[in-house]
């Protein structure tokens, strides 16, 4: 229960975001799916799930068609995902998943961020070693036994599969992310899932107080303001 409302959490924290963030994000997640595979929906399954969660967040088809179209291209922009590691205020520690087209501004502007809290970034596995990379997928009005067992059958063994009030939860290894969904939408192709995320998440969490709590808070509010920013992950309790 506590990984998914984590991500309610974030999903919440997203729709609060610019709009303009928000559509560049996508507009680099998918480009970035088109290059690795097939710029084509039908036959790229991680560009066509990917394109269809930006639908869903209501990004505007041309953002898409320009993103699926430059990656068809040659030239441009070449991005790339770049993840940081840093110790906050107290004993906070954060994630930060990055997709730049230039690492040597991205990392300046990100340790700027820490520097002005009097805290430093760290080196790879500084940090990430105290939290679990997850995906976690939720959907209503499907039967949970059923579910359950055709995700057995598929040779899915979940990390977690819980039911909440109708709201089948389900948390696996990122790996078995898309098997899920292949399993789900063959019990109903026109499933809607209500979560659909993969994220790091902290095996244990601090409550951060008084000053400690405003330098973190002041920390995340310039981290988000990074427009080569696209995820933040934390161990605070907010």
């Amino acid at each position: 229960m506590g990984r998914a409302y984590e991500v309610r959490k974030a999903s919440i924290q997203k729709t609060g975001a610019a709009k303009a963030k928000l559509y560049s994000n996508y507009a680099k997640e998918i480009y970035l799916a088109a290059k690795k595979g097939t710029p084509e929906i039908e036959s790229n399954v991680l560009l066509k799930r990917l394109v269809e969660k930006a639908k869903k967040e209501q990004v505007p088809s041309d953002i898409i068609n320009r993103a699926i179209d430059k990656a068809k291209g040659a030239g441009g922009e070449d991005y790339e995902v770049v993840t940081y590691e840093g110790f906050g205020p107290g004993a906070s520690t954060l994630i930060i998943r990055t997709l730049t087209d230039n690492v040597n501004r991205t990392v300046g502007m990100v340790r700027a961020a820490f520097n002005k809290v009097h805290k430093s970034l760290g080196v790879t596995n500084s940090v990430s070693y105290n939290y679990d990379y997850l995906a976690i997928i939720s959907v209503k009005n499907m039967n949970e036994e059923e579910v359950f067992n055709a995700l057995l059958e598929d040779g899915i063994e979940p990390v977690d599969f819980e039911n909440e009030d109708g709201e089948i939860i389900i948390t696996v290894k990122p790996t078995d992310h898309n098997k899920v969904k292949d399993v789900l939408e063959k019990l109903d192709p026109n499933i809607t899932y209500l979560l659909d995320e993969e994220g790091m998440y902290a095996k244990d969490k601090v409550t951060l107080k008084g000053e400690e709590l405003e330098l973190f808070l002041r920390l995340l509010n310039m981290l988000e303001d990074i427009d080569d920013v696209s995820d933040i992950y934390h161990n605070v309790n907010l």
